[in-house]
């Protein structure tokens, strides 16, 4: 590993920009130097906490000390700020999604690929010890051959905690936008790339109420699905279903992610963590039995995949929080809700290399 630290800067001074900052002087491969935001006293007040500068958006991007964006924007805006920084001649990793339509996702990808500059995206905690043991676990034949897959992301719906959840029922929203990326990228990275999709969405609710604080009373109109159930067939032959919601009122005691072998079954942990715990059940047996982690990172290491990105630019090797993989999960996505439109399959236009596993001591 070289000895330089990649200089970042954030833009983007939100909810999730704090565990990045946090997190920011974990990793050996950058640190997060400035941050930017719309509004500058955010920015002010994140950047004395943190003890690094605050700047203008303007002046992040021109700042030549910064050579990687790290987008923390609203989704709506992932692809506006994107585009600027790769502008700017500035790699950029942006938060899920990679941007709200498909085209605006190729022009990040096509942008940074004329440029000759990264393009990275979460989510990135298939990088953590609880999936990367899952991986190694297929890799090494304990399942046998995967067959299927299942994976349930459940709840009620965000208006009941954060503090300013109308963008969540926005086109680019909606438990498929906001968390289907966690399930959709961990899947492909334990089974490879997403060859067709199928399903059904729909909104069940065409209101929502915000309780919680500071907005607690206020309606939202819901403009994307809010129930989605999908079918998908990998090129490499695995079928597996996905169902997220946020219409679940009372709970569920479903699994987040199992995968289905010739040999046995695998209890993958919640996508949205980076940790354990990893059930294994091999064929012929009826137990299932925890295995322990084989990888580090398994606390929140939010910037996993920033700092595998800046490792690979010095190392000059491919990074595994790839704009292809972010673009395949966004093409999968939008072939849920087509499919349920059109009542059909969809095939998707999109490909992408299966990240290679970290090795069990990495450091990044």
């Amino acid at each position: 590993m070289s000895t330089r630290r990649i200089k970042a800067g954030i833009i983007g001074c939100g909810n999730i920009s704090g565990i990045y900052l946090k997190n920011g002087s974990l990793f050996e491969s950058y640190e997060v130097v400035a941050c930017a935001d719309i509004d500058l006293t955010r920015a002010e007040a994140k950047a004395q906490e943190y003890g690094i500068r605050a700047l203008t958006v303007e002046g992040l991007l021109a700042d030549p000390e910064i050579e990687i964006v790290i987008n923390l924007t609203i989704p709506a805006v992932h692809a506006t700020v994107c585009l600027q920084a790769l502008e700017a001649g500035k790699h950029v990793y942006v938060e899920k999604p990679l941007a709200v339509t498909r085209e605006d996702g190729r022009r990040i990808v096509e942008l940074a690929e004329r440029k000759g500059l990264r393009v990275g995206s979460a989510p990135d905690t298939f990088l953590g010890g609880g999936i990367q043991t899952c991986r190694r676990l297929i890799d090494e034949g304990a399942i046998g051959t995967p067959i299927a897959a299942t994976g349930f992301m459940m709840s009620r719906g965000h208006e009941h905690w954060h503090p300013d959840p109308q963008f969540y029922y926005e086109p680019g929203g909606g438990p498929l936008f906001d968390m289907g990326p966690y399930y959709l990228t961990a899947l492909v990275a334990l089974l490879g790339p997403i060859r067709r999709v199928t399903g059904s969405a729909r909104i069940t609710f065409p209101q929502r109420t915000v309780s919680s604080k500071p907005k607690a009373g206020t309606v939202i109109d819901v403009k994307t699905p809010t129930h989605v159930a999908g079918v998908m067939d990998f090129a490499g032959g695995p079928i597996a279903t996905l169902v997220t919601s946020f219409d679940i009122m009372a709970g569920t005691n479903l699994p987040n992610i199992e995968i289905y072998g010739s040999a046995g079954s695998l209890r993958v942990p919640d996508p949205n963590t980076f940790g354990g715990p990893v059930y294994l059940r091999p064929a012929g047996t009826n137990e299932w039995t925890e295995v322990p982690l084989t990888h580090g990172y398994a606390v929140n290491s939010r910037g996993i995949g920033v700092a595998d990105m800046a490792s690979a630019i010095l190392e000059g090797r491919p990074h595994r929080a790839s704009g292809a993989l972010a673009y395949h999960v966004l093409d999968a996505m939008h072939g849920f809700h087509e499919a349920s439109a059109e009542g059909r399959h969809v095939e998707l236009e999109s490909e992408c290399e299966t990240p290679e596993p970290l090795a069990a001591d990495s450091k990044l």
